[in-house]
């Protein structure tokens, strides 16, 4: 995208061709930009500020296994990337209390924390950012992790893997969490970084669940706004 030419051209070609277009992009900008030009509906697929159609299928699995989602709390614990940000939003939606932990200096996106808040406000539910991962996960239904590195963050790898060491998901973190709670991870996992074998293939991981679900609420999100096509 982008090119061989602008983005806003690509989108009114791909207007003429096709009835939607899911768009999974570098800059969050990008996806604004294809969505304006478009005559189609365009979702967004992934980009380095959200990742709402992660969250629309967490959310579908934790309903599955804890509903109602309303009361709930979610800690999250890790990197405040997309993948928080998304989930910040999501939690606040549905009414669902949420709490994440990151190291000093990799907290979620401060405008979007600010918008999950009010839609929290409205909802009765809490939008909290910690840095302690253990406090985080006191009390928790639902521990969610991701990795620490993302696509474009391979120069901080070393760097990145030493600071969020004490943020692993471990069964020692799982200790504070109430005791039938599960763990989520949006997959592929690094095994042995943010996530040890034994929770992931534990009986509290509902990671695999979380992974066939993606595909559920994604034909979800495609019914949804290509029903008007």
């Amino acid at each position: 995208m982008g090119r061989g030419e602008t983005i806003a051209d690509t989108a009114r070609v791909l207007s003429r061709y096709v009835d939607g277009i899911m768009y999974r992009a570098f800059k969050h900008e990008n996806v604004r930009e294809l969505a304006r030009n478009a005559s189609v509906p365009v979702i967004n697929g992934l980009d380095d500020r959200e990742h709402p159609c992660q969250t629309v299928s967490d959310l579908f699995t934790i309903q599955e296994r804890k509903a109602p989602l309303d009361g709930l709390k979610l800690a999250y614990v890790g990197d405040g990337n997309n993948v928080c940000n998304s989930l910040l939003l999501g939690s606040a939606t549905v009414g669902m209390d949420m709490t994440a932990a990151c190291p000093a200096g990799y907290e979620p996106d401060p405008e979007l924390l600010r918008e999950a808040r009010q839609i929290a406000k409205d909802r009765g539910a809490t939008i909290e950012v910690a840095h302690d991962p253990h406090s985080a996960v006191r009390g928790a239904d639902v521990i969610y992790t991701d990795v620490w590195v993302s696509m474009g963050q391979e120069r901080e790898k070393e760097e990145r893997e030493k600071i969020f060491r004490p943020y692993q998901v471990n069964t020692k973190l799982l200790d504070h969490a109430k005791p039938d709670a599960v763990v989520m991870h949006c997959l592929p996992a690094h095994r042995g970084l943010e996530i040890t074998d034994e929770v992931m293939d534990g009986p509290r991981s509902i990671v695999f669940d979380q992974a066939e679900n993606r595909l559920h609420a994604q034909k979800a999100i495609l019914a949804r706004f290509l029903a008007g096509v």
